[in-house]
């Protein structure tokens, strides 16, 4: 097959690109001084060069709680002008499937979990990242839209839960919870710093994936596209606090100090666990487990951040 891919040098995207089945398809997937995701001329005349049979939409400005309270208009304009152009842009030069990548902020902040499908755009987006959500939301609903208009076309969306793994960003001002976590106990494990300061009272609720298994159900998707719904979440059907990752990644990294909690910060929404009751019935599951994928995690940020 003939893949065309965003977002090649992003976590996702790498892990796309480095799982074995990679091997059997030609991919394009340039990088950002090659394409301009934002030019939706040079977009389209990227996609209609390359003639791909699928389109995979990976690519998308990201980051945690601190980034997306501090940039929001970047967060929302950014992920819904990447997003837009790369899908009217197939659906232009007449590209019969294409995966979009969504995200469980896309759910209401007072969803009751586990969040299903179905309860995307029925209540009030949770502040923190509510730019990001929007974005992610629209690109969605227009994927949507165009199969209705010609089914042809099947464009379909897959909302992973909160990723992490090899090539993954551990800067604090881009990283997500496990990664920032994982910087955050190696220092500290260095410093012999005797506490660590968790946001809140650590008792929100996460569901994270390592990305190398998104990956792998990605893979799947391209190889049994008919059979894919054409809305579907990506999760481990099973949710930790916020307390228990600290705990899990201290494990890992060697870390022996005792945490804290600053009451002052925001924790985001308390739980978000995404509903596999599609994913299941389609025949797909997670590998790998949270200390293999923490342990994995934290090797690749040795080998190339510390």
């Amino acid at each position: 097959m003939r893949i065309f891919l965003t977002g090649g040098s992003g976590m996702v995207g790498h892990n796309i690109l480095e799982h074995p089945a990679a091997a059997g398809h030609e991919f394009c997937a340039p990088d950002i001084p090659d394409l301009n995701l934002f030019d939706f001329a040079a977009v389209k005349a990227a996609v209609e060069k390359f003639r791909p049979d699928l389109v995979i939409h990976a690519a998308g400005r990201v980051g945690g709680i601190q980034a997306n309270m501090a940039n929001p208009v970047a967060f929302l304009l950014e992920n819904l002008d990447m997003g837009r152009n790369l899908v009217w842009a197939a659906r232009q030069c007449g590209v019969k499937k294409l995966l979009n990548l969504g995200s469980s902020c896309m759910y209401p902040r007072n969803a009751v979990n586990p969040l299903r499908e179905e309860m995307v755009l029925q209540g009030e987006l949770e502040p923190t990242n509510e730019g990001y959500a929007l974005a992610k939301t629209v690109v969605s609903r227009l994927c949507s839209y165009i199969s209705r208009e010609n089914p042809e076309f099947q464009y379909k969306t897959l909302i992973p839960c909160n990723l992490y793994g090899r090539w993954d960003k551990f800067a604090p001002e881009h990283s997500h919870m496990i990664p920032a976590v994982i910087r955050k106990l190696h220092v500290a494990a260095l410093k012999g710093d005797k506490t660590v300061e968790i946001w809140g009272d650590g008792t929100a609720r996460r569901e994270f994936m390592y990305a190398g298994d998104v990956a792998d159900c990605i893979h799947r998707a391209a190889a049994e596209f008919g059979s894919l719904p054409e809305l579907m979440n990506v999760g481990m059907g099973d949710d930790h606090s916020v307390n228990d990752y600290y705990q899990a990644v201290a494990e890992v990294v060697g870390y022996k100090g005792a945490f804290t909690h600053d009451l002052t910060k925001p924790a985001g929404m308390a739980r978000k666990l995404v509903d596999v009751t599609r994913l299941k019935s389609w025949g797909w599951a997670p590998k790998i487990t949270l200390k293999e994928g923490i342990a994995g995690a934290y090797e690749f940020f040795r080998s190339t951040c510390s």
